[in-house]
């Protein structure tokens, strides 16, 4: 259970003000209809996240003990300060394609996540957890918490909060983790 809500939370608040919400956005404006692309970002997540979440499951078995909670803990404060750095806004993420709004949704959020903080956070979080199906699942649903208000609400959800108090909070999670990870790894030792 400790997966599936840490994994929630955490891409939750990492996705706010991401290239991909900001996606959500654009989609949403351009073609006024939600429910294709709410499905089409689920669709996309949960392809994206399974693969993500499988491949740092796979690197966890290759890296063991001392070295691998240091190369974890070390790799979420990494992801710390990543967060701080701003997205910016995929152009062309509009384009409507001939599959209509729910395929050009489901391509264009399969790309864009793809090297994405959320994907990196889903391969961390699965190598942390060792658990492929929990790890994806609350890495999809914290996608799904930021993206759909993103798509119902538009351009209003990034006038709620301020981005740089929404990047400090994700910084300091991933921080967070980061630091109990590596001082456990010492710890072991």
């Amino acid at each position: 259970m400790e997966a599936l809500l840490t994994s929630t939370a955490v891409v939750a608040i990492a996705e706010i003000g991401d290239k991909t919400q900001l996606l959500a956005i654009v989609l949403a404006a351009r073609f006024r209809k939600p429910l294709p692309i709410v499905l089409g970002i689920l669709a996309a997540t949960l392809l994206n996240h399974a693969l993500a979440a499988s491949f740092g499951y796979l690197i966890a078995q290759w890296l063991t003990g001392r070295t691998f909670q240091i190369v974890l803990g070390v790799a979420f404060l990494a992801m710390a300060a990543w967060a701080l750095i701003p997205d910016k806004e995929d152009e062309g993420a509009g384009a409507r394609s001939a599959g209509g709004v729910f395929l050009t949704t489901l391509i264009a959020f399969f790309l864009v996540e793809i090297g994405d903080k959320t994907q990196i956070a889903t391969s961390l979080l699965a190598a942390r957890f060792q658990n492929v199906a929990l790890v994806t699942v609350g890495t999809t649903a914290g996608m799904m918490l930021a993206n759909v208000p993103a798509v119902f609400l538009g351009e209003a959800v990034t006038r709620i909060v301020p981005m740089k108090v929404v990047r400090t909070a994700a910084a300091v999670v991933f921080g967070g983790i980061g630091l109990w990870i590596v001082f456990a790894g010492v710890a072991i030792a």
